[in-house]
């Protein structure tokens, strides 16, 4: 593993918000290549990929069992919440997706941020914030509610578990990047523990293929490597209402990166609730740390 030192330098070599740019891009081009796999592996197999994958990169750079071992009670609950989080935060979003438009799963990610926000700083503005992101889902559900139910239901608990992942990841980042980066290893070492059960048997079945196996671990890069870790080296940098902030620009990247890879693209109500969404976040203002 690199020492803190090292990871804090990595971390302060460019502005935080090129940090997180980096992760609003991956953040949703590994869940597109992970839709064009899911014929070939299963949903449940391309997430077990995917967890998988991150798992096995943090134990080469991060030591997770040397992190679970050396931390505090307090800790240990936090690596066990925020990896449980993962597991199923992952295996819902995947379900989603396998069923809805990229856009509207990503835009319903958003109504839970903006509630809690709400609830921890009842303001006129998070208000008006919650109406508007409300609205942009609305637009964009359209008549899925009778069509697809089971899908919106996966979606549904994304979103909730997505609140759990940021408010989970600030506080794996409070001690530095570096810390957070092995927080974030020992959480997906847990996050595959618990996945394994679900996931393994269908990810077998794609094991006879090397290019399957190949296209598995590429998604687990893409998903959870590269965009946890900028989410990471951006956290420890970013105050959380400034976080909240960029967030505003996920609906849009998801939007983009669909109708590139996966040939969704947004019609003119499609748009509109993205445009909803994307202001409800930028208007909204972060409950306190």
């Amino acid at each position: 593993m690199q020492p803190k030192s090292q990871i804090d330098r990595v971390s302060t070599a460019v502005p935080p918000q090129l940090w997180f740019g980096v992760s609003a891009v991956f953040h949703y081009l590994g869940p597109s290549f992970a839709v064009l796999l899911f014929p070939a592996v299963g949903v449940l197999g391309v997430a077990w990929f995917r967890v998988a994958t991150a798992a096995g990169v943090f134990a080469v750079l991060t030591r997770p069992w040397r992190t679970l071992a050396e931390a505090d009670g307090t800790t240990r609950l936090l690596l066990v919440a925020l990896g449980v989080c993962l597991a199923v935060m992952n295996t819902s979003f995947y379900l989603a997706l396998e069923r809805l438009p990229m856009s509207l799963v990503a835009a319903m990610e958003f109504v839970g941020t903006i509630g809690v926000a709400l609830y921890g700083e009842r303001r006129a503005r998070n208000v008006v914030a919650l109406v508007l992101a409300v609205s942009g889902v609305f637009l964009l559900i359209n008549v899925k509610w009778a069509s697809d139910p089971a899908g919106l239901s996966w979606a549904a608990l994304n979103a909730l578990l997505f609140v759990g992942y940021i408010i989970l990841g600030h506080r794996a980042a409070r001690g530095g990047a570096g810390d957070g980066v092995r927080r974030l290893g020992a959480a997906m070492a847990i996050a595959l523990v618990v996945l394994m059960p679900v996931g393994l048997a269908e990810a077998a079945r794609a094991m006879a293929s090397p290019t399957l196996v190949a296209a598995g671990v590429a998604v687990g890069m893409c998903s959870s490597v590269i965009p946890y870790v900028c989410d990471q080296l951006a956290m420890s940098r970013l105050p959380r209402a400034t976080f909240a902030l960029l967030l505003a620009l996920l609906p849009a990247s998801a939007a983009a990166i669909a109708a590139l890879v996966l040939g969704q693209i947004p019609g003119g109500r499609d748009l509109a609730g993205i445009a909803l969404v994307m202001a409800g976040v930028a208007v909204h203002k972060p409950a306190p740390a």
